[in-house]
C-alpha cells in the first residue's frame, strides 16, 4: 500500500516557476513507477510526466516537454515536479500517482493504483 500527499501548489505569474513535491509512505514505494497528472476544470485528467522505479527513464507530455522535469529520491520517499516557464494553460489540479506495473512505466491514468489528493496550481497572465 502507498500513501501519497502533494504539496507546493500555489499562484504564480506566467513565466514563473513552481516545484511540486509528493511525499510517499509505504514499504514498496521504491519499486513503483510514479507519475504526475493534471486536471483543469471541465476537462479529463491528463498525463503530464512519469518516471520509472530507478529514476533512470522519464516521459513527458508534449505540452510540458522542455519546461517540466520529474525526479525522484527513493531514499527520501519523494517525487518532485519542477515546473518552469509556466503558462496560464498549465492551471490545473496536479496529482501524483503510483503504479504497481513491474516492466514498464505507464502513461495512462487507468494504470495507476494510488493517488494523492491533488494540489492547485494557478498561473496568472
Amino acid at each position: 500500500q502507498v500513501q501519497l500527499v502533494e504539496s507546493g501548489g500555489g499562484l504564480v505569474q506566467a513565466g514563473g516557476s513552481l516545484r511540486l513535491s509528493c511525499a510517499a509512505s509505504g514499504r514498496t514505494f521504491s519499486s513503483n513507477a510514479m507519475g504526475w497528472f493534471r486536471q483543469a476544470p471541465g476537462k479529463e485528467r491528463e498525463f503530464a510526466a512519469a518516471i520509472n522505479w530507478l529514476g533512470s527513464n522519464t516521459f513527458y507530455a508534449d505540452s510540458v516537454k522542455g519546461r517540466f522535469t520529474i525526479s525522484r529520491d527513493n531514499a527520501e520517499n519523494t517525487v518532485a515536479l519542477q515546473m518552469n516557464s509556466l503558462k496560464p494553460e498549465d492551471t490545473a489540479v496536479y496529482y501524483c500517482a503510483a503504479s504497481s506495473r513491474n516492466y514498464y512505466t505507464p502513461r495512462d491514468k487507468n494504470d495507476y493504483d494510488y493517488w494523492g489528493q491533488g494540489t492547485q496550481v494557478t498561473v496568472s497572465s
